[in-house]
């Protein structure tokens, strides 16, 4: 098939990706042709436009290879334009444009790594020395958010455009916000996926803190426990350790996320690192409360309604209980002479 646009996106099969990807498949202009490179494990999960032609790359090394190089031989012309959906340069020079979507903020922002497996550190290693290197092949970057540019810019070498294109699907665009609570089942709802910059562990650690205190808010959360098993264990284990108020549905299908948000009073958010925060939107067109850390990406896209330390679980409770209208009281202070008088009793 001849086409003057390769879509390559061989890494792209979960989350906010998967997402916005089939979105972009959905809204192809009937009767364009196009070239894509898509990942096997999302191949059940997009709407393919009539006039395609998929190459599906399995989430191995030697095929991720065999897929550059096959790219390589499709885009290796002038007029056309290989649109890098995965936020990683192409591994062999073209002639025509490369554009880059960067949706991963660890890519560009140098932050330790030592929280995550190791094959992912070392996953994640290669990926950034890869962009880093490679960043020259670039024609135009394109990220979401005002915050994920000036972090783009900063971390580029060479004057490359970069556009902020923000979007979303339009069945999020078209919701109507929720007014009934009377199905409401969780005060709380969390929706991601297992990775470390999730923060989960000061999550569960800030409820612990709220059991302590006497307060056991209900929370829901999404974790995969075949994809995420230490991590479920974990969760299962604070909740019958400390008999915390938590449930862990495992994956919830994108077509069920309405309803999820519908049957909470409000969103908690603690990821520390995210290009954009599509949970965020989702939420907010929705009429449901966010607490969210005091971070770029967050004010980025919404007006939060608490906001803390993700990296601290005390300010994570403390946001919890203002939301709650439980907030614990401020210190009280006392005069020098109070305070001696206590010293010397």
């Amino acid at each position: 098939m001849r086409t003057d646009f390769i879509l390559y996106a061989p890494n792209v099969h979960t989350g906010g990706g998967i997402v916005l990807l089939n979105e972009l498949l959905s809204a192809w202009p009937a009767g364009k042709p196009l070239q894509a490179f898509l990942d096997v494990r999302a191949r059940g999960n997009l709407v393919l436009p009539t006039i395609a032609e998929v190459t599906w790359v399995a989430p191995r090394v030697l095929t991720r290879l065999h897929a550059e190089l096959l790219a390589y031989q499709a885009g290796n012309s002038k007029n056309v334009t290989m649109f890098c959906f995965h936020g990683l340069p192409p591994l062999l020079p073209l002639r025509g444009n490369v554009v880059i979507f960067v949706q991963n903020r660890l890519l560009i922002e140098h932050g330790s790594l030592t929280e995550y497996p190791f094959r992912v550190r070392i996953r994640l290693w290669t990926e950034r020395l890869w962009s880093h290197a490679l960043q020259g092949r670039c024609s135009h970057y394109i990220v979401q958010t005002p915050s994920m540019a000036a972090s783009l810019k900063y971390w580029l070498q060479y004057e490359v455009p970069v556009s902020v294109m923000p979007f979303i699907s339009a069945a999020h665009s078209a919701t109507i916000p929720n007014t009934d609570t009377t199905g409401q089942k969780y005060d709380f709802v969390y929706v991601a996926s297992g990775e470390a910059h999730k923060n989960h562990r000061n999550l569960l650690e800030a409820w612990r803190l709220l059991a302590d205190e006497g307060l056991k808010p209900s929370l829901a959360l999404t974790i995969d426990p075949e994809s995420y098993p230490f991590l479920a264990n974990e969760i299962s284990r604070h909740k019958q350790e400390y008999g915390l108020n938590i449930v862990n549905l495992g994956h919830v299908p994108a077509a069920d996320i309405p309803a999820f948000y519908q049957s909470s009073s409000a969103l908690i958010f603690p990821s520390q690192v995210e290009s954009f925060g599509l949970p965020l939107i989702e939420a907010t067109q929705l009429g449901l409360p966010v607490l969210a850390p005091e971070l770029d990406y967050v004010r980025d896209v919404i007006q939060p309604a608490e906001t803390f330390d993700p990296n601290s679980p005390v300010s994570i409770a403390r946001a919890v209980r203002r939301f709650l209208d439980n907030a614990e009281p401020i210190i009280q202070l006392h005069s020098a002479e109070e305070f001696l008088a206590e010293l010397f009793k």
